[in-house]
């Protein structure tokens, strides 16, 4: 099929673009810069030049695709605000653009802010809902759109998505551990966090595409939940620095937005995806990717 994807330059889109690639699909990827477009072109696809404010472009991206692969966020992590408006509204407008066609959209949720005293699975209600909601509410407005002629399907990566030039959470914490002279983390540091490889999770990404039912919810989680205190002593083994417990606060105040999510138990599982879809993860643990030092660039 011919499948258009935002965030296609990313860390996690240039994997789904080379997954899709590699099983036959045709690719348009969004590139908001010619550096992106290049990443993307050099991949194998073709470029609509577009960011996640202009709408037109998703909308023109998504009229003219047989299904869609929506991945780009803002992660304005100073502003969240400001990210959950644009995530909000690139969903609307996908979701608008497919409606009663039955074309597949698969999109990028999350497994933050559930809240709950046991692992999140695939049947629990995203708690964010409306606008000023995480995320703007968007997983929750994108499966009503199950009911309206989409095959909408909701991929929540875990909080981690490790590998080799990862740029998210755990690279945040490498680079502020350097600035600090240690690995920080929150009280006796039992909470865990479900991870999940990056390859691992562009081919869940694609057989959601190929074949989850409408309204599906997907877990990309391989480890359900890696104690991060073992995370941070990892780190202070391959950065040669110490790991110290701090107080949840500090840790909040240290990382904005990053560190409140360090505190928190996000263990997840993802038993019904590998039911569904028969997705086995392959790919190393998150605690192999940190001891392979893709982690320890300044």
């Amino acid at each position: 099929m011919h499948v258009f994807v935002t965030g296609a330059s990313g860390y996690i889109g240039r994997a789904v673009l080379a997954e899709l690639i590699a099983a036959g699909h045709e690719v348009t990827g969004l590139a908001r810069s010619e550096d992106a477009a290049a990443v993307v072109k050099n991949l194998g696809a073709d470029v609509l030049r577009g960011d996640l404010d202009d709408l037109d472009a998703i909308r023109r991206g998504a009229a003219e695709a047989d299904g869609v692969v929506h991945l780009a966020n803002k992660h304005d992590w100073a502003n969240p605000a400001v990210s959950n408006r644009a995530e909000r509204a690139a969903v609307q407008t996908i979701s608008n653009t497919l409606a009663e066609s039955d074309r597949p959209f698969v999109f990028a949720s999350g497994l933050g802010g559930f809240g709950l005293d046991r692992p999140t699975t695939e049947r629990d209600a995203n708690p964010a809902v409306g606008p000023a909601s995480f995320r703007g509410g968007a997983e929750n407005l994108a499966l009503e759109y199950a009911e309206r002629g989409v095959r909408v399907v909701s991929a929540r990566f875990a909080p981690t998505v490790h590998g080799e030039d990862d740029h998210g959470f755990i690279a945040v914490i490498a680079d502020a551990a350097r600035r600090q002279g240690a690995v920080h983390y929150a009280g006796n540091g039992a909470n865990r966090w479900a991870a999940v490889h990056r390859s691992d999770a562009a081919r869940l990404v694609r057989l959601g595409l190929e074949n989850a039912p409408a309204g599906s919810v997907m877990h990309a989680v391989a480890e359900e939940g890696v104690v991060v205190r073992d995370i941070a002593q990892a780190l202070a083994v391959r950065l040669d620095l110490p790991a110290r417990s701090v107080p949840a606060q500090q840790l909040a105040d240290e990382l904005p937005f990053i560190g409140a999510f360090l505190g928190l138990d996000l263990a997840a599982t993802s038993n019904i995806t590998r039911e569904l879809l028969g997705w086995r993860p392959t790919g190393p643990t998150l605690l192999e990717d940190i001891a392979a030092g893709h982690y320890d660039r300044d």
